[in-house]
């Protein structure tokens, strides 16, 4: 980098702001693109293939690049894929990602740009042969009729063409008597059905589908066999077990099906209703499935699917329960014949004691006192619910309670087959056994909270056994064991009254203890805007600040604060029409750069609006279609011109110079220098500015920041990479600006930028292309029209922008440059097409490089030429109208690139004087041949 200069030559151009311009290219694996008459292009593509699109845009500021993907009414971003640079990749492409894509572009300016390409996966699978049979009888005769149908399915895009073997021999509709071959007309040729009426011996053979979609995309015809023979049968299937099977939690089940009948053989398969898939610890082998260590929730349903494609497929059902015991609860019934919650000597009281078994039938309940066990009696009577009857309940009765009965009486719940832990459940029954009360501490009955905030709503109860608290607000409810609710990020609309309430389970069967909260949600502070923006303004001007208020809760004594950093500037209070405040500067200083704050309060708080004032200009912004970008300067280095517009530049103060640095990527040193700027810049002015001495090929970083009396603004960066000399121009004239190519105002009459979509052939329709190079109609070229009022021998030349090359140097030699570009000339008048190179110096030269003379045919073709500039130069255009008005000449796709031309076509020339020469003899032989 020590050797890098740096020239400080500036100059502008107006008015280079333009909206986005969209165009979609392909690089990818496409079988073929066509056109739909009124839509985008249609991109086909072989499902495994990757499709690679590119978004091609114009535009400045560079137009942000957006690919979406609309399919079956879901727009999304395209799945599976990456994004670099535009360009949309997506490997190993599957069917669902077919659809219609669309690439969006905007810059701010104007409307977006979308254009969309529809992309059609193309895919072939195998198909599937079902075979099915009906047994007819006949009314009036007294034999059955046997019909058998052959059916043959496939999925494909685009649709399937069947045809049908039997053995060698093909079959097809009317080859044979006892066959019909057709399509349902519900299907949409999604099957072809081979029919074989009334089974004869010679129907029992092999057949063969074969399924084709013509070779699209390279696609080959796959095809399924089925022998059909007199033991040909539907499946049919036994389970080897018992429905429902019991088993116990951790054991090893195996669940066998087995074929008893189907030919060909049948294949077994495992599922579950309902779509949900087997246990993750499953193992299926042929048709047994076995379940190790089995949870109470691998119980349930289990179906063996038998399939052989003959018939309808067998299926057979099979129901596991994994014993287990869940949910224990418990409560106490004082006397129900005293109007008294408390248990009392001499009364009765009922304990009750309530489980989930599974299966219910095996369920057996036991009581214990103390640990003893103990018997139903005439004072201590225990009952069950019916065994049926789930949950299953038990309850013990003490009649005529005394002092000895008080004591720990458990309620023990088992399975009469065991082989799941039992559930004891201790209730005590004693002089401190109470019902409960519930109550809100002093204080917290009414609560008052502000929106985000965590509240607690706590309710105290007592009494013995503790019972489950259940809380409710409208629907909603739930239990809590301590009594407390937490309510988080609490909003406006949790305002309400509360009810906590004793549960009767593990408790008193009473009627239920409540209390009331009552929870008021303040809005908070004030909710106002902006809540931050950035003002950018110049010295002495006026402008104001507002804050705007959203919502208060409550609304009453709302005021307002502004201030400078620390220093208030002034206060008020809100109208009650008014929900905004501003504050005015009259003329800006120095002093009046900062942040300035406007705080709006009630009782809640305050909500702060930020605004901050500064005099920073805003960042350049880059200028990226520039063509000749790059020109070679010396054999080692090149140069490269820089070019940049300013983003509002009269937001701030004159931008005084510009801060350039570069450095090499490879570098961590910057090197700096100032560009001075002598005048006041406009909006949409470009600025350029020339590097020079950049060594080939390392890539540079270049950074850029406008600096004004306030200082330095924003930076804006990017890179710049060594692609050869002049970069590689190239121009579809899909841009209105058709890349800066103009028309020659000494010609006879100008090329036409048209696509063939709207393109008037009404008057000459055996003359002109019918689509761009690429094949859309869409797409742009320019074209001669040669319709009246043109004359024989009237010229219309189009001019390409100048490119530097080797200007900069005294060297006389020259570098070799590939122009390439696409030609369309088909009509019977077609006159002649004729290329230039024209070189700048102390006179301007026109040098013939390409001609070609007459009808070419109704496609386009590509011509390649080297040409050998010494200095600044053009390329000329030249097309001549010939004898009458089907002669329209067209070009498309112009390239110009560094090096000599690879592979050129046959009409393809390095023009030296000799090469000139054997074209000008040919052109006359033409024209004498025509004279005679």
């Amino acid at each position: 980098m020590d050797n890098l200069l740096v020239f400080s030559r500036l100059w502008a151009v107006r008015g280079v702001l333009s909206p986005p311009t969209v165009r979609i290219v392909h690089s990818g694996q496409a079988c073929n693109v066509e056109e739909e008459r009124y839509s985008e292009r249609v991109y086909t593509i072989r499902e495994g293939e990757t499709l690679e699109l590119q978004c091609l845009v114009t535009g400045h500021p560079r137009p942000q690049i957006r690919w979406t993907k609309t399919a079956g009414g879901a727009s999304d971003r395209p799945g599976d894929s990456t994004l670099h640079n535009g360009t949309l990749k997506i490997s190993n492409i599957s069917r669902h990602q077919g659809g219609r894509y669309y690439c969006k572009a905007e810059n701010g300016l104007g409307s977006p740009a979308i254009r969309s390409i529809r992309v059609d996966v193309y895919y072939l699978d195998d198909p599937v042969i079902t075979v099915h049979q009906s047994v007819g009888e006949s009314k009036e005769q007294f034999y059955f009729e046997r019909t058998v149908f052959l059916r043959c399915v496939a999925n494909s895009n685009p649709p399937v063409h069947y045809s049908w073997r039997r053995g060698r021999e093909a079959l097809t509709q009317g080859s044979d008597a006892g066959v019909e071959i057709y399509e349902p007309f519900f299907t949409q040729g999604e099957t072809k059905i081979l029919k074989l009426k009334n089974l004869r011996p010679q129907d029992y053979a092999g057949y063969t589908c074969i399924s084709s979609v013509r070779s699209v995309c390279g696609i080959a015809d796959k095809s399924a066999h089925f022998s059909l023979n007199n033991r040909t049968a539907p499946p049919s299937i036994k389970l080897l077990l018992d429905d429902p099977l019991v088993v116990n939690p951790g054991e090893t089940v195996s669940l066998v099906c087995v074929a008893s009948a189907g030919d060909p053989p049948p294949s077994l398969q495992w599922v579950r209703p309902g779509g949900e898939g087997l246990p993750k610890r499953s193992v299926v082998n042929g048709g047994t499935l076995t379940l190790p260590v089995v949870t109470v929730e691998d119980g349930g349903a289990y179906s063996c699917v038998a399939s052989n494609n003959v018939g309808n497929a067998a299926k057979k059902s099979a129901n596991i329960l994994v014993r287990g015991l869940r949910k224990g609860r418990f409560w106490i019934t004082p006397d129900p014949y005293h109007n008294d919650d408390n248990i009392q000597i001499g009364r009765e009281v009922k304990i009750s004691c309530q489980v989930r078994p599974r299966p219910p039938e095996e369920l057996q309940f036991g009581w214990l006192k103390n640990g003893r066990p103990i018997r139903s009696s005439e004072r201590m009577v225990i009952t069950h619910t019916d065994s049926e009857v789930t949950p299953g309940t038990t309850n013990l009765d003490i009649i005529d309670l005394k002092f000895t009965d008080f004591g720990t009486y458990t309620c023990v719940a088992s399975l009469r087959n065991g082989g799941t832990p039992e559930i004891s459940i201790d209730v005590n029954i004693s002089s401190t056994t109470v019902p409960p009360e519930l109550s809100v501490p002093r204080g917290r009955s009414h609560l008052i909270a502000q929106e985000g905030d965590t509240v607690d709503l706590q309710c105290l109860v007592s009494g013995k056994p503790k019972p489950i608290i259940l809380w409710s607000r409208a629907e909603e409810s739930g239990e809590r064991y301590d009594g407390v609710l937490r309510v988080s990020n609490v909003t406006r609309e949790m305002s309400g009254t509360y009810r906590c309430q004793t549960s009767q389970y593990n408790g008193f069967n009473v009627k239920p203890r409540e209390a009331l909260i009552h929870l008021v949600v303040q809005c908070g502070p004030p909710v106002v805007e902006p809540a931050f923006t950035e003002i950018r303004q110049a010295l002495g001007r006026a402008f104001s600040l507002s804050c705007r208020l959203l919502r208060a809760h409550p609304a009453r004594l709302l005021r307002y604060e502004w201030k400078l950093g620390s220093r208030l500037l002034t206060v008020g209070q809100f109208a009650d029409d008014r929900d905004d405040t501003s504050y005015l500067v009259k003329a800006l200083n120095r002093e009046g750069y900062g942040e300035y704050t406007c705080d709006i309060t009630n009782e809640a708080g305050a909500g702060r609006c930020t605004f901050l004032v500064t005099g920073k200009a805003y960042a350049p912004e880059f200028y990226y279609d520039t063509y000749s970008a790059l020109w070679q300067n010396k054999p080692r280095v090149y140069g490269f011109k820089l070019q940049w517009t300013q983003m509002e530049p009269n937001a701030v103060d004159r931008i005084l110079a510009y801060r350039l640095g570069i450095r090499q990527m490879s570098q961590s040193r910057w090197w700096e220098q100032e560009i001075a700027m002598e005048g006041s810049i406009q909006k949409g002015e470009l600025l350029t500015y020339n590097l020079t001495e950049l060594v080939k090929p390392e890539s540079y970083l270049v950074r850029l920041t406008p600096i004004t009396r306030y200082g330095e603004g924003d930076t804006t960066e990017r890179i710049i990479t060594y692609s050869g000399m002049l970069g590689e121009f190239q121009c579809g004239f899909e841009d209105e600006a058709v890349c800066l190519f103009s028309q020659d105002k000494t010609d006879d009459f100008e090329w036409t930028r048209h696509s063939a979509a709207t393109r008037d052939t009404k008057y000459t329709p055996n003359t002109g292309p019918s689509t761009d190079r690429t094949g859309s109609k869409q797409g742009f070229y320019m074209y001669i029209e040669t319709s009246r009022p043109r004359l024989e021998g009237d010229k219309a030349r189009l001019l390409s922008p100048i490119f530097n090359t080797n200007s900069k140097t005294s060297s006389s030699s020259s570098v070799t440059y590939c122009f390439s570009f696409y030609y369309h000339m088909y009509g019977k008048h077609i006159g002649s097409l004729n290329v230039f190179l024209r070189q700048k110096g102390p006179t301007v030269t026109d040098t013939s490089v390409w001609t070609l003379v007459g009808n070419q045919g109704d496609r386009w073709r590509q011509a390649k030429v080297n040409i050998h500039p010494a200095a600044a130069f053009q390329i000329v255009m030249e097309g001549v109208r010939g004898a009458g008005i089907e002669g329209d000449i067209a070009i498309d796709d112009v390239t110009i690139e560094e090096g000599e031309c690879k592979d050129p076509p046959p009409n393809s020339l390095d023009f030296g004087p000799v090469a000139v020469g054997i074209c000008i003899f040919y052109m006359l032989h033409i024209f004498l041949s025509l004279e005679v």
